[in-house]
């Protein structure tokens, strides 16, 4: 597992790079080391823009479902939420650069970034339903990016979509072949934010994050409470991640 950044050369591009061999999960660890990061850069005046990616193939598998047993969950929840409110608060342009699956708690990561990058084969999707639990911080950002409509048959059907769908809902900025994504992202940068004050970016983000900020804020605590207080005191919430983890159908009680 880590945490790799590193910068162009005229070090107004970061780039943060997670990695976990299996399917780039997001652990408690990596939360804790992404924020980390997203600290130190706190203080970088002339970023332009910072870009988030999972190593190799894949974006990420999502959240780890071992973290995620009753006795474990509310330990690691509040931190992705703090994760999330991090990268809102981030006084740079957010992007992430999403190849192969981009699942659960990585489709989270993504959706608190300004922009959303994919290669044309990439998928999204939110499949925490079918553990029987729900994507908390998913229930509050893709309404607000996408619309209710697209956000209700995501998070209730947990269906994945194809990177051409999300873009025609206005989610995904641009797609490409994966081994040109890296291309497409350099020429967009160099076009449009390299050219820019990064002190003007900086006001243009907090303004425009401002009601998505205050949305998260007020919301995302509400729906943390309903997780941990109501859900993850039913059978079925339960039942699902055993499920999992036990590599079986799960048997729903509906209680």
């Amino acid at each position: 597992m880590s945490v790799r950044l590193s910068f162009n050369r005229a070090s107004t591009w970061a780039s943060i790079v997670f990695a976990h061999p299996t399917g780039n999960i997001i652990t408690a660890d990596i939360v804790r080391a992404v924020r980390a990061t997203l600290a130190d850069l706190g203080e970088a005046r002339h970023l332009r823009l910072v870009t988030i990616e999972g190593e190799g193939r894949d974006f990420s598998f999502g959240a780890s479902i071992p973290e995620h047993t009753a006795e474990e969950i509310g330990r690691v929840l509040p931190d992705m939420h703090a994760l999330v409110v991090d990268l809102l608060e981030l006084p740079a342009p957010t992007a992430a650069i999403v190849r192969g699956r981009c699942l659960g708690g990585g489709f989270e990561l993504a959706l608190a970034c300004d922009v959303i990058f994919a290669a044309a084969d990439a998928t999204f999707g939110l499949p925490e339903i079918a553990l029987g639990v729900l994507p908390p911080a998913g229930t509050v950002l893709l309404p607000r990016r996408v619309g209710h409509a697209q956000a209700s048959a995501a998070i209730l059907t947990g269906e994945s979509r194809s990177a051409e769908a999300w873009r025609g809902a206005g989610l995904v900025e641009a797609a490409a072949p994966a081994d040109r994504l890296h291309d497409l992202v350099e020429a967009w940068f160099a076009r449009t934010l390299a050219r820019h004050s990064a002190e003007s970016l900086r006001h243009a983000t907090r303004a425009l994050r401002a009601p998505l900020l205050d949305a998260v804020r007020a919301g995302l605590p509400a729906v943390e409470r309903l997780y941990l207080n109501e859900l993850m005191r039913t059978h079925d919430a339960n039942e699902g991640v055993r499920a999992f983890l036990e590599k079986r159908a799960p048997a729903w009680r509906d209680e």
